[in-house]
């Protein structure tokens, strides 16, 4: 299953719903209803704006996890992602921060999620959290574990190539890293960032990450706006824009659902 069939189409724009600070995390409010219905109204404005799916993340958690978040974490998460869910009709994805791929796993068998998101996949890299390995080997085996009965429905693995906010161990040619992450680690889309949130990232990048593994899809994933939009559509199979949407380009605000359809509008451009 590839980018084609899970969204009927070879390149997509995808959205970002941020969730708020959820149970245990040291910015939480107390209400995770009021968490829920935030996030529900941003993928509201995802969708209704003409986007092509989204992602769930446990953004307002940080400091966030290496690697394994607490059952807490996991159980907002899935009613977060049920609602959002019902709310859409489009597919979801998830990403739980910093590296839970395990979490992320359990979290589709459970919701029903068609892709999950995994910033470390292969090799180690250096972040904010301390040193990250990626568990390709482990996460792999889960989902075909997971999905033995109906492995046609297993969830795609979209994995970062050289990801945000790190800074990768050992091997540092981005386009090994991208061999490396889609040949031998088995991912099926890659990602390409820039140096952080909201941060643009090269195209350059994206053009070595393609020629590299040209059977790969390749989607921009961070700094893209209406301006550069058009030529992520082009130059990648598509983008996942989490920061421009939001209210006056602020992240932490609410997605703006005037600047969905100037993004989806710029992007016919």
């Amino acid at each position: 299953m590839g980018l084609e069939t899970l969204f009927g189409k070879p390149r997509v724009l995808l959205g970002m719903v941020h969730l708020g600070a959820l149970p245990g995390s040291p910015r939480w409010e107390g209400s995770l209803d009021q968490v829920i219905e935030a996030a529900v109204q941003d993928a509201h404005a995802l969708a209704e704006g003409g986007l092509d799916g989204l992602v769930v993340e446990n953004f307002g958690d940080v400091p966030f996890h290496a690697e394994h978040v607490p059952a807490e974490t996991i159980a907002a998460m899935a009613l977060a992602v049920v609602s959002v869910r019902a709310a859409t009709p489009f597919p979801i994805g998830i990403n739980v921060l910093r590296n839970d791929a395990r979490a992320a796993l359990g979290l589709c068998a459970a919701t029903g999620a068609p892709f999950l998101r995994v910033n470390v996949h292969v090799g180690a890299s250096a972040t904010d959290q301390g040193v990250i390995q990626g568990r390709a080997a482990e996460t792999l085996r889960e989902r075909a574990r997971l999905w033995a009965a109906a492995p046609d429905r297993a969830p795609l693995v979209f994995a970062d190539v050289d990801v945000k906010h790190a800074r990768p161990l050992g091997e540092s040619d981005l386009a090994l890293l991208a061999e490396d992450t889609f040949a031998r680690g088995g991912a099926d889309v890659l990602l390409v960032t820039g140096s952080g949130t909201g941060k643009e990232a090269s195209f350059d990048d994206v053009r070595r990450v393609r020629e590299a593994v040209p059977d790969a899809p390749v989607l921009v994933a961070s700094g893209v706006t209406d301006r550069t939009v058009a030529r992520a559509m082009h130059e990648a199979h598509g983008a996942i824009v989490g920061t421009w949407l939001k209210r006056d380009g602020h992240v932490g605000n609410p997605v703006d659902p005037a600047r969905v359809r100037a993004l989806v509008a710029a992007s016919r451009g």
